[in-house]
């Protein structure tokens, strides 16, 4: 792949993760019976910020935990024969909480879709909502992100990375060209 440009520096990463914050609170009038879901991998580091930015804010935790799709996808036959897949991070029930998935970017869907399923096989939320740091447009699927950092019109050709610093040693957004 070939560099393009950077879409989000580190600052811009930081605002646009805490202005998601805010408007998770506003939506959700507080945090009582909230809890962040993040997506392995990005959306997990990425819902652990928006958390500490909330805490911050209402002076109050909220529920974080984490969640593999891997055998929640629709092409899982695609992936390989033995997919490396983790257990559920979650370390509270998601009966009746208002959940929030986080990623990393919304594309096609299929992700949210298969985080969707993955939530509802442990329990019945009363609200499921969406949080990313990019939509790129490209949806295959009829869903769309209550809360998103950036909306980035992307050609197909294009992959948009997130990278975060628990896992890529920095924080930005970058777009690529495939080869």
């Amino acid at each position: 792949m070939k560099f393009k440009t950077e879409l989000l520096d580190e600052t811009a990463v930081k605002r646009a993760l805490y202005r998601i914050s805010h408007e998770i609170i506003e939506r959700n009038k507080g945090v009582e019976d909230l809890a962040l879901v993040g997506i392995i991998t990005r959306g997990e580091p990425i819902a652990k910020i928006i958390g500490e930015n909330i805490e911050k804010i209402e002076n109050k935790k909220v529920d974080i935990g984490s969640l593999d799709i891997t055998l929640y996808r629709d092409d899982l036959s695609e992936i390989g024969e033995t997919p490396d897949i983790r257990e559920p991070n979650l370390d509270f029930d998601v009966k009746n909480k208002n959940i929030v998935l986080v990623d990393d970017v919304l594309f096609t869907g299929r992700t949210v879709r298969a985080a969707i399923e993955a939530v509802l096989s442990l329990g019945r939320p009363k609200t499921i909502q969406l949080a990313v740091l990019i939509d790129r447009g490209h949806r295959e699927l009829p869903i769309r992100a209550d809360y998103v950092g950036k909306n980035i019109p992307t050609a197909i050709s294009e992959v948009v990375c997130v990278n975060v610093e628990s896992v890529d040693n920095k924080n930005n957004a970058e777009l690529w060209e495939k080869d």
